[in-house]
């Protein structure tokens, strides 16, 4: 029996000691785990990984900000950023916003030092062992901070447990010298929703084009919950998703006691609603944004921070208040749209009906490239006068739609201050970067008042009387100006009305009587290039002049000789607001007297009341005192109009990147392709009280000064002249000699010697 006993014996202890090696491998492998775990815990703290930031620079930390341009009333035209941010205080901050955030990303977020250990554990059941993705992170608020903030590095497989481990550490770092007020500002200002975007304030802008503190409960919900995933719940790109995203977050705070059920279910029922504001939101103001910042870049370069540092305009959050009223601006935008989308169909039917597309093809055929010749076929979104489209075009349509098209632009400026009030560089910026209110174009007949202006100074007299017959210049290789209108009655015009008809031939009359001189000094002073000052076909406009030279020229006629400087920026402060930058009033120079403004002024109006810019009050109805004078430049290649009053001057230009595309008709003329976007612009500055007293003023001429055009049109030879001209070439063309002097045989030089 003992016998039989100890094999059972032998074997209960067997069973025993078997079961001992289990408990002792468990208990070891726990251990160990918790020894690597503290091990890797310690290498992490002593930066065997990488430095952790200190106390002191958690301390110091300031976000990148956008620089935000203003125009004159404070309203956002534009961003100038590396990252689209722009930091609030706590108290912009909703009560619903914060509460949003909380319940959805860190419930417990007011009750634990930075790590939540209760997240840890649900994480590690629900998400891990029970793969339900739902469960979400562990991560508090604090530590996802330092994981926008510092990102995450490559630790090979050690990556995911030693990124975690430095979030954690740092959050506890951080909220040990940060109130929780001061982390969900961190949080707030910091986090990224997508689109380049980063912070709530930057977020509310572009998604619902107001600042955050505005933000009503639904739209807060939104951009919470665009935190999880913020492409993906994109309210733009994804609509249902978002929603969807959004009534979860409501449902979060339902669970968290900020919402009852019964507000819960009528939050749900709303619709989702968008203000998109996005980067091509700000696109009709995209050409003076450049402008400027390369005008705040000259400014800063002379302005250092407090520590010696130079600023940055891209990281820095400065304000930069401009001299644009968003209001013009916005009137030019759409009124130069407008006109070329009614215009543009008008020249392709005349494009066509030449043949033009074939001839400019047969001379793209030796310079196309491959790509030419392959011509493949494809989508893409393409810039047109009613808005951006998607379209199906082959490479030489694409080339073909952009050569052929009519191009707008549009200055705006205070004369007196020399504020630009718009800036309308071309049709798109995005697509069409290249800035047409800067560049030289043929001037055409807008230069006639210039000239002008220049015999004025000589001593010359609105009614003195010009040469308007045909002449042939033999100096100038044969040239034989004519009158745009074909006018062939000859004799002799008073010079208003040669500017008020905008005529050719008594303007190059004008233009010998005058001098070359005399005509480059007085450009100059009127901050005009002088290249082509020696030439008389300069009279007529065959010049490059950009509108952002002319427009200030004509703001002397309007400030009686006075010229400034055009302006751009008012000020530029810092984020916290303290001023770095307040312009001075520009000075103003006497570019041409008092006298000769007030001449060439009345006899603009007289081009607008009774001439060729006429068009202005009979089809657009502007009553205000305005002068003005257009321009069409040889084959109807470029349009002007620059129309005036004391207290503004506008200048359009309208025509396409190639003089060879242009009209073949008078709807190429300025009266027809520029003036229109003035007129449209000016009428709606009549219809605005606001605007109509902020810049339209009356007329003032010198106190010792009124002009004078009481005199006839047209002066008739007496009866002895008409004999002596029958006599001795009536019907013959009359030459010039090399100096540009008209030559006369002696009875002319006995009864012409006086035009006036």
């Amino acid at each position: 029996m003992a016998a039989k006993r100890r094999p059972a014996k032998r074997k209960g202890k067997k069973a025993k000691g078997g079961s001992l090696p289990w408990l002792r491998i468990a208990l070891i492998s726990v251990a160990l785990v918790f020894i690597a775990f503290f091990s890797l815990m310690q290498a992490v703290r002593s930066g065997a990984f990488g430095d952790l930031p200190s106390e002191e620079e958690l301390a110091s930390i300031q976000h990148e900000q956008a620089t935000l341009v203003l125009d004159r009333d404070g309203r956002l035209i534009g961003k100038l950023f590396a990252e689209d941010r722009t930091n609030v205080r706590y108290t912009d901050l909703p009560k619903h916003l914060v509460n949003a955030l909380v319940a959805t990303e860190d419930a417990r977020f007011f009750s634990h030092q930075g790590v939540d250990g209760r997240s840890y554990v649900r994480v590690f059941f629900r998400t891990l062992l029970g793969r339900d993705r739902s469960g979400g992170g562990g991560s508090t608020i604090s530590q996802q901070i330092i994981k926008n903030l510092y990102g995450r590095g490559r630790h090979g497989l050690l990556t995911v447990p030693v990124n975690k481990m430095k979030e954690a550490l740092v959050a506890q770092r951080l909220e040990r010298i940060l109130k929780k007020e001061d982390v969900l500002l961190l949080y707030f200002n910091s986090v990224p929703f997508g689109e380049n975007t980063f912070g709530i304030e930057a977020a509310a802008q572009r998604y619902f084009g107001k600042p955050a503190k505005r933000l009503n409960i639904q739209e807060s919900a939104v951009l919470v919950g665009m935190l999880k995933a913020n492409t993906s719940y994109n309210p733009r790109l994804h609509p249902e998703a978002s929603k969807n995203r959004r009534d979860q977050v409501f449902a979060q705070m339902q669970r968290n006691g900020d919402l009852t059920g019964h507000q819960v279910d009528s939050l749900k029922a709303l619709p989702l609603v968008l203000n998109y504001s996005g980067g091509d939101a700000l696109d009709l103001y995209g050409y003076f944004v450049r402008h400027v910042k390369n005008e705040a870049l000259a400014i800063l370069k002379e302005l250092k921070k407090s520590d010696g540092t130079p600023y940055d305009i891209e990281k820095d959050g400065l304000r930069i208040t401009t001299t644009l009223d968003a209001d013009l601006q916005r009137m030019a935008h759409i009124a130069a749209h407008q006109h070329l989308a009614a215009m543009q169909p008008k020249l392709d039917a005349e494009l066509k009906a030449r043949k033009a597309r074939g001839n400019w093809e047969r001379g793209m055929e030796r310079k196309g490239g491959a790509k030419w010749r392959k011509n493949a076929r494809g989508i893409s979104e393409v810039y047109d006068h009613a808005a951006r489209r998607l379209d199906t075009l082959t490479y030489r349509d694409s080339l073909w739609h952009y050569h052929k098209l009519l191009n707008g632009a549009v200055l705006m400026m205070e004369p007196n201050s020399g504020a630009v009030r718009a800036w309308v560089g071309g049709n798109d910026h995005r697509y069409l970067p290249y800035d047409l209110v800067t560049a030289r174009r043929p001037i055409a007949s807008t230069i006639k008042p210039v000239v002008y202006a220049a015999a004025l100074e000589r001593g010359l007299h609105p009614c003195t009387y010009l040469d308007n017959d045909r002449k042939t210049y033999a100096e100038f290789d044969g040239w034989a100006p004519d009158n745009f209108d074909k006018d062939t009655t000859g004799g002799q015009v008073a010079m208003w009305y040669a500017l008020t008809k905008s005529m050719n031939r008594p303007t190059v009359d004008l233009y010998f009587r005058t001098g070359a001189d005399t005509v480059r000094s007085t450009m100059a002073a009127l901050g005009l290039p002088t290249k082509d000052a020696d030439k008389p076909a300069m009279s007529l406009g065959a010049t490059d002049i950009a509108l952002k030279e002319i427009v200030p020229a004509f703001g002397a006629f309007a400030m009686q000789g006075r010229m400034v400087k055009p302006q751009y920026i008012a000020s530029i402060t810092d984020a916290h607001g303290r001023e770095l930058y307040q312009a001075k009033r520009p000075k103003a120079v006497q570019a041409i007297s008092e006298n000769t403004a007030a001449d060439v002024t009345a006899m603009l109006q007289s081009a607008i009341d009774q001439g060729t810019d006429g068009p202005l009050r009979s089809r657009f109805g502007v009553t205000s005192p305005i002068a003005g004078k257009t321009g069409t430049s040889q084959d109807y290649g470029d349009a002007w109009f620059v129309a005036y009053t004391p207290g503004l001057v506008i200048g359009t230009w309208v025509g396409a990147f190639d003089n060879s595309v242009h009209f073949s008709s008078s709807q190429g003329t300025g009266g027809s392709l520029a003036l229109p976007i003035a007129g449209k612009v000016l009428k709606q500055v009549e219809q605005s009280p606001e605007l109509r007293q902020r810049y339209i003023r009356p007329f003032v001429w010198p106190a010792d000064h009124t002009p004078d055009l009481e005199c006839r049109p047209r002066r008739d030879p007496d009866f002895i002249e008409r004999l002596i001209h029958d006599a001795f070439g009536g019907r013959k063309e009359r030459q010039t000699d090399t100096t540009g002097t008209e030559r006369r045989n002696i009875f002319d030089r006995l009864f012409k010697g006086k035009k006036d």
